[in-house]
């Protein structure tokens, strides 16, 4: 009798397609509009070395990042609201009321930390104001932001229409000032400044609660869906407040990082930045419907516009006003990645 003998079935080899997902199963679509902002600055960085020179220089990179700790800063409180489904224009006026604040509290002779605790505290009572006319009265963000910007801008005037300094010796001024790090030839020195740091902090602060606590993962769910937030039993009243006094906080802090570099503070200190923070913010893959975003994209839209200017000035020939077209031209770019990623996800 013969035996038959019985053969395993072939191992199938997976398509190439499904090996090249698992290969990068680690790359979520939504990351995609972050990936490719930290790619156009890396592409920003190589344009910049070849055309001009002297970027990847220490002293490039250190001034990147201490001209723009300030506009990081600000980014970052956006970021909350914007994943919460939000928005927030009353940062930049925010920042001018705190920075002339400050330097007149100084001017009197007021504690210097004292004043730096009194900034932060305009902008988190600026912040609680607009969350309470949000959440309360039902007011848009918008308007609610809106009624905010001209209400903190306005007080700013009254306080001084002219440019207000720190004194020489203000122990605020201790924050602007540069810590040289590497000693390198010529003025290629990389240096840092304790505003510099308090970014980073900022930063750090803010990716561990988006990301590890379950406040962070409220602030998505509620721009998800709010409804379905409240349905789940989920704080989104208590949340929705505490994102709007973050965003208003970090614009005091920002005002300090920035009065401490300049020295000086004017009323009309900080227009238009609360649209370069929501720039920055949506060009590092924040979306503006809510529900997805990364604090560490906005650091690096922020930074995508701050060399943006920096190229600028290199080249000289193209004019300063290009400089909000740029803007808007890449804005439009992220934005119509935006839609394509949300796109593909539904299918």
């Amino acid at each position: 009798m013969n035996t038959a003998l019985t053969t395993p079935p072939a191992t199938r080899t997976p398509p190439r397609t499904t090996r090249l997902q698992r290969m990068l199963g680690f790359f979520r679509a939504d990351t995609l509009p972050t990936l490719a902002a930290l790619l156009i600055f890396v592409l920003m960085l190589i344009y910049g070395e070849t055309a001009y020179g002297r970027i990847f220089q220490l002293s490039t990179m250190s001034n990147l990042f201490i001209n723009n700790a300030h506009l990081i800063i600000i980014a970052v409180g956006l970021t909350f609201v914007i994943i919460s489904g939000g928005i927030d224009l009353s940062v930049g006026a925010i920042i001018a009321l705190s920075s002339v604040a400050g330097v007149m509290l100084a001017g009197a002779g007021w504690n210097p930390w004292l004043v730096v605790l009194i900034m932060i505290a305009i902008g988190s009572a600026a912040g609680l104001i607009s969350g309470v006319l949000i959440q309360y009265f039902d007011v848009q963000p918008f308007i609610a932001t809106l009624a905010m910007m001209f209400l903190a801008r306005g007080l700013a005037s009254i306080l001084s229409t002219v440019p207000v300094r720190l004194e020489d010796e203000s122990g605020i001024l201790l924050l602007g000032e540069k810590l040289k790090i590497i000693d390198g030839p010529k003025v290629n020195d990389l240096v840092i400044t304790p505003g510099v740091l308090i970014a980073l902090l900022v930063v750090l602060a803010a990716f561990l609660v988006l990301h590890r606590t379950r406040t962070g993962r409220t602030i998505y769910a509620i721009g998800g869906s709010e409804q379905s937030a409240s349905l789940m039993g989920l704080p989104v009243l208590r949340t929705k407040l505490l994102i709007y006094v973050i965003s208003g906080s970090l614009a005091g802090v920002a005002a300090v990082v920035y009065t401490a570099r300049l020295g000086s503070a004017q009323n009309i200190t900080g227009i238009g930045w609360e649209l370069n923070a929501i720039a920055a913010a949506v060009i590092g893959g924040t979306l503006l419907t809510g529900g997805f975003g990364y604090v560490l994209g906005s650091v690096v839209g922020a930074l995508v516009l701050g060399l943006m200017n920096v190229l600028i000035t290199r080249d000289g020939s193209i004019p300063p006003e290009a400089t909000t077209i740029i803007t808007g031209g890449i804005l439009l770019i992220f934005v119509l990645l935006q839609r394509a990623v949300m796109s593909r996800q539904r299918e």
